[in-house]
């Protein structure tokens, strides 16, 4: 396992070989048998997933969550809590158009809401995976899906039909991101991630406008406290692909409905890493794909220029284990036997 291996991929070098970066939220969980909404408030329980699991995987950068709805519970949304997955936001005070200005919504401090069990967690599980050569990242919720915590569903129709409010919604969103960013960076996170996948929804002048703007405080953060930021989005995000690349942060990831070739391509124009983007459903969770096949493929499409290896989205919660051996196994037999990419020569 190789900290600087998944550093460096992240900011667009050449490395000998694509690092590999599980995103094992509640499937940490699963991996040393607990139910999910058991492990989501226990943070011994967290920092044991994360060791264990990040050894098991061999990874070279972990997430210490996967969880969206850490930032919406700390302003004041409730959850609805799974035995098999993260929690769900059920409460969005800001859907009948009161802003959070209006609503006297605080940005969180380290005390709101489950912030002081993911710290604990965060403070617990680092020094394991220091000792791995691993590192722990933070993840925290991106701006356009935490304004649709805040709003619901009608966020996306606000973007032009009740534009003032919606910037304000993001604003906010944008305050709360950077908080986050800090917490991260306190805790001593080298890699943070921000996590917006419902920004594929939106055209590309509608994330110009709405998205990239209200990221930049966070990312301003990261950079700041000399950490590596990425950008992960869901979906089919080709229409706003340049607005992903060029968002400030020093990579991205995409999941399994993007094309990777296109993908590394648009990444290597503009100088900045990508991860991706292996079949989560159809190969990791059902195996009607092969996992050591997608892991191939996804190499040599790769290659080893910003190039991280990494599931489509959040793996999850009960995986089976022998899907994830078969990526680290085919890891380990392309780099034995394949010709070196071009760009590792």
């Amino acid at each position: 396992m190789s900290k600087q291996l998944l550093i460096d991929a992240i900011h667009g070098r050449t490395t000998p070989k694509a690092p590999w970066f599980p995103y094992a939220g509640v499937n940490s969980a699963f991996n040393i048998k607990e139910k999910a909404e058991d492990y989501l408030r226990d943070p011994r329980l967290i920092a044991k997933g994360v060791a264990q699991t990040a050894k098991r995987y061999r990874a070279d950068g972990f997430p210490l969550l996967f969880d969206l709805s850490v930032e919406a519970n700390a302003v004041g949304c409730e959850l609805r809590w799974w035995a098999d997955n993260v929690p769900s936001v059920v409460t969005h005070p800001c859907s009948k158009m009161q802003t959070p200005r209006e609503l006297g919504l605080k940005v969180p401090t380290q005390e709101s809401g489950r912030w002081p069990v993911v710290l604990e967690a965060g403070r617990l599980a680092k020094p394991e995976l220091d000792a791995q050569d691993c590192v722990l990242v933070g993840l925290y919720c991106g701006p356009l899906t935490l304004a649709s915590h805040l709003a619901g569903v009608r966020i996306f129709t606000d973007t032009y039909k009740n534009k003032a409010f919606a910037h304000e919604v993001l604003a906010f969103a944008d305050e709360v991101g950077a908080a986050s960013a800090k917490f991260y960076a306190d805790l001593g996170c080298e890699v943070i991630g921000i996590v917006d996948p419902v920004a594929s929804q939106v055209k590309s002048e509608t994330f110009a406008e709405f998205v990239a703007p209200y990221a930049q405080k966070g990312i301003e953060v990261i950079h700041k406290a000399g950490a590596t930021s990425i950008f992960l989005i869901c979906g089919d995000c080709t229409k706003v692909m340049e607005n992903v690349c060029t968002i400030g942060t020093h990579g991205f990831a995409i999941d399994e409905q993007l094309n990777l070739g296109f993908v590394r391509d648009m990444a290597l124009k503009h100088g900045v890493g990508f991860a991706g983007n292996l079949k989560l459903t159809m190969a990791l969770s059902l195996g009607l794909i092969s996992p050591r096949e997608d892991t191939l493929v996804s190499l040599a499409a790769g290659g080893t220029r910003g190039f991280v290896l990494a599931a489509g989205c959040d793996l999850p919660y009960d995986v089976p284990a022998e899907s994830i051996d078969q990526v680290m196994e085919a890891r380990d037999w392309y780099y034995e036997n394949y010709t070196p990419y071009p760009d590792a020569k």
